[in-house]
């Protein structure tokens, strides 16, 4: 059964009403129409089982029958990602909403070679979200990933917040392996920055320190900013889901 989303503010008690591009899918692509069941999360950790009662042009409406709550298990990660050449992003972002990211933050770094007015920052931040609820519904994901602002590397830590384990892969000596940075880490939010086409700065990475992240390395390796990212949500996954399970 095909999976759709639905916005909270659409959802009135028994109620559900899909409008727009999803609206579309069900009675246009889907062929659905009254009487089909239906399955559609509003990305706050909860899904819907219903009954479709009506189907118009451009409008769906349907009853729910049945309503289940869950919380996201694994690690609250929010990606500080450079953001990458050509669209790059736009596979970070499915991937890393596939592996639970709970927050993407794109930064602007001294050499990030990309450059946005403030047209196309509002329409490539719309594009991403837009990425991130097809990649949810996709991998069967109830909390969709906040897209935040794009925003200059100085402006991050202001912008992130308290996290519990800050962890910047970089290229400096003082990088120490991920596995070490996080052997004693007990839980909490936890907060990735992961670099441009040809690594941060060492003054980036000194902000980077003086705010409480700690530079680690992935491996003899030079990964590649999209893999790079996958990489430490992946070891961050199983690491605490390894020691939860301990």
């Amino acid at each position: 059964m095909s999976r759709f989303y639905v916005p909270p503010e659409s959802i009135r008690k028994d109620r559900a009403i899909i409008e727009g591009e999803e609206a579309h899918h069900i009675a246009d692509v889907m062929r659905l129409g009254k009487g089909d069941a239906v399955t559609f999360f509003d990305g706050t950790g909860k899904e819907y089982a219903g009954e479709i009662t009506s189907c118009g042009k451009g409008k769906v409406e349907v009853k729910i029958k049945n309503v289940i709550a869950a919380k996201e298990e694994g690690p609250k990660i929010t990606l500080i990602q450079a953001i990458p050449k050509k669209d790059l992003m736009d596979d970070i972002v499915k991937k890393t909403t596939e592996l639970g990211v709970a927050r993407i933050i794109p930064v602007i770094t001294k050499r990030t070679v990309v450059r946005f007015n403030d047209k196309k920052r509002l329409l490539r931040r719309e594009r991403w979200e837009k990425i991130a609820k097809e990649a949810a519904k996709q991998c069967g994901r109830m909390i969709l990933p906040a897209i935040s602002h794009i925003c200059k590397f100085e402006e991050v830590f202001e912008e992130l917040g308290a996290v519990d384990l800050g962890l910047i892969p970089c290229l400096a000596e003082s990088a120490i392996p991920i596995k070490e940075a996080i052997k004693r880490f007990d839980g909490g939010p936890i907060a990735v920055m992961i670099g441009p086409e040809g690594d941060f700065t060492n003054d980036e990475i000194r902000m980077a320190e003086r705010s409480g992240f700690k530079p680690i390395s992935l491996g003899k390796r030079v990964l590649r900013c999209d893999t790079a990212s996958l990489a430490v949500l992946s070891i961050l996954n199983y690491e605490t889901t390894e020691r939860k399970g301990s």
